[in-house]
């Protein structure tokens, strides 16, 4: 049976849902670039399926920030994916916050645990610090979607450090996402 993976690069270019910045780089384009590398990665992979909610780096999805989340969460339950993935990049008015976290709609659900293994697998092979999954019922992408859903925030684009690693390694970055979700999968 094939398991059906709609990865959500979070943001668009330009001014709607635009997302954050820092040290020189856009929320959406490094979203856009470790969604692309995740795919890549599940495509390759015989066990998958996937779909991406951003097809290219100019693709800009609703014309307001809701209708922007409404079509991602529309892509993938109209779609009937297994899991949900949306992939962001954070920010902080302190710029030595940093580290990776993992947000879930609810505690000891299906996609707290598969949050675990991809906040592990990310902190293993990006190296940035673990921040720990978080709950956060509030965000449309978790409570909207039918399946399991996890919203990954890579790193901090306000700290150099994790600024820089999801410059020069963003692969580092999707190879983690991949690695956790094969090992919630016990596809290992």
């Amino acid at each position: 049976m094939t398991i059906k993976i709609f990865i959500d690069q979070g943001h668009n270019p330009g001014n709607i849902n635009a997302g954050a910045s820092g040290n020189g780089l856009e929320e959406q384009a490094v979203n856009f670039t470790v969604g692309s590398m995740l795919a890549d990665l599940l495509d390759n992979d015989p066990r998958f399926a996937v779909r991406t909610s951003r097809m290219y780096p100019q693709q800009v999805l609703g014309n307001t920030t809701t209708m922007s989340l409404q079509t991602r969460v529309h892509m993938a339950n109209y779609w009937d994916a297994d899991y949900f993935i949306s992939i962001h990049s954070n920010s902080n008015t302190n710029p030595a916050i940093n580290g990776s976290e993992v947000y879930v709609y609810r505690r000891d659900s299906q996609a707290w645990y598969l949050g675990e293994d991809i906040l592990s697998g990310i902190v293993e092979n990006a190296g940035t610090r673990d921040n720990q999954v978080r709950v956060n019922p509030a965000l449309y992408v978790l409570r909207a979607t039918r399946m399991p859903a996890v919203l990954v925030e890579l790193g901090y684009l306000s700290n150099s450090q994790d600024a820089q690693k999801l410059l020069d390694d963003p692969y580092s970055f999707a190879y983690g996402i991949y690695v956790g979700l094969l090992t919630y999968l016990n596809l290992l």
